[in-house]
């Protein structure tokens, strides 16, 4: 009986789990809008004040560091000669931070002689909203960096930025790193000078519903469609959709009307932005709300092209490669002054044009493996809209509770024999 009791008190709490667990994963409302969800595992490192102690980031791998505020930061990069290596970094204020137009991060990647393979830089925007900001870093062989070849040791220098003004609070930084490697054959060392510009015509039909995520490591998978949600002010929703080579994608993100009208306005409240693979940011639409529906549109991208590397623009050369692409949107801490804490109803329009072609061949495995192509698994995901990873906890839940209730008749099985020859003995 104290072993049945024991599985039925297990049962009940795996019939628990579900709702436990979406809390932890994070669904944040209100003051915990900015909340962000980071990578399971991933390790924490601390950013070293130079190159001398910094700590080597090893790609496929996921870390967790700090940025105090006026500080630059600095880890080690260890590379081959032939790879491309890409890191993304990405800085979460605390809810509530005040933040001024300027404040942001800035990332690079050096060598041993300060010379510099790349630099971005990212900041919050004219709606000073606390949320997740990414910018990234890269040494690549193609296009090749004639001051940035060759094997050895690479640093990523991680910089805040900003005005005296901003809040003081040390910034939550997440870093991922991942190589790309050479073709087998060389190809073309130009972008493709005609691409499909004009935008469509958006996409209609009954919206389904796919809650975003709250992090890049739990950005809800979306394919074609139209995906509805609620946001809170404040609150950043991630998605990703699978996009093959020699295919186009388009987005859109509607952030619904309130009733009784408008009753003020904010500025850049809606943002959508678009990173690739790698978490590069290809670019971002934004715009304000005073109550009404109001849209913000992607513009058009080039369909993904090996070459379009070669490109300076970052709408066209962020169009690399094949893989998961992120839709992130935001809605600005600042709908709440005007509007209340909501939710607010967020409609996603999502298009994907032309079928998948060949990939340029590539002369080995990324790391993070299938980083650069798309799975028959993530165009399943994507065709559910993130209602694969419920419907999977639900089994287990169902599996575990009809697990537990077949040892539950064995155990009462068992002891109703054990009494029964007790009593004849």
């Amino acid at each position: 009986m104290a072993a049945a009791g024991a599985v039925l008190c297990t049962t009940a709490a795996l019939m628990a789990w579900p709702a436990g667990a979406a809390a932890a994963a994070g669904t944040p409302s209100g003051d915990a809008g900015s909340a962000y969800a980071f990578a399971e595992g991933a390790r924490t490192v601390d950013g070293a004040a130079g190159t001398t102690d910094a700590e080597t980031l090893e790609p496929g791998k996921s870390y967790r560091s700090s940025l105090p505020k006026g500080a630059k930061v600095y880890y080690g990069l260890e590379l081959d000669e032939p790879s491309n290596t890409y890191v993304s970094v990405t800085a979460v204020p605390r809810a509530g931070a005040k933040l001024s137009v300027t404040d942001g991060i800035r990332v690079s990647v050096q060598d041993a002689d300060s010379h510099s393979c790349s630099y971005q830089s990212a900041s919050f925007g004219a709606a000073q909203s606390p949320h997740p900001i990414t910018a990234w870093g890269a040494r690549t062989t193609a296009p090749a960096t004639p001051v940035c070849k060759g094997a050895g040791t690479y640093y990523v220098v991680v910089e805040r930025v900003g005005t005296a003004e901003s809040s003081s609070g040390a910034w939550d930084l997440e870093l991922a790193a991942a190589t790309e490697p050479p073709l087998t054959k060389a190809g073309g060392t130009s972008s493709p000078t005609a691409w499909d510009s004009a935008s469509p015509a958006p996409l209609t039909g009954q919206a389904k519903h796919s809650q975003g995520g709250a992090g890049y490591s739990r950005a809800t998978a979306v394919g074609q469609g139209v995906w509805r949600a609620d946001i809170s002010p404040g609150q950043t929703l991630f998605y990703k959709v699978p996009v093959d080579w020699g295919q186009q994608l388009y987005a859109t993100a509607e952030l619904g009307s309130q009733s009784g009208g408008s009753q003020g306005y904010a500025i850049d409240a809606l943002d959508l932005a678009l990173y690739n693979p790698v978490r590069a940011a290809v670019e971002d639409a934004s715009v304000g709300y005073d109550g009404k529906q109001k849209t913000a549109p992607l513009a058009p991208v080039p369909a993904v092209d090996y070459s379009n590397r070669y490109a300076v623009i970052n709408q066209v050369n962020g169009m690399r490669f094949a893989g998961s692409y992120y839709l992130v949107v935001h809605l600005s801490a600042g709908v709440a002054d005007a509007f209340g804490d909501g939710p607010f109803g967020l409609t996603l329009r999502v298009r994907v044009k032309g079928a998948p072609q060949a990939g340029p061949g590539y002369a080995g495995q990324s790391v993070p493996s299938n980083t650069f192509e798309v799975t028959a698994q993530d165009q399943q995901a994507a065709a559910d809209g993130g209602a694969g990873g419920g419907d999977a906890a639900m089994k287990a839940v169902a599996v575990g509770g009809i697990g537990a209730g077949t040892v539950v008749l064995v155990v009462l099985g068992v002891w109703t024999v054990t009494a029964r020859r007790g009593a004849g003995t």
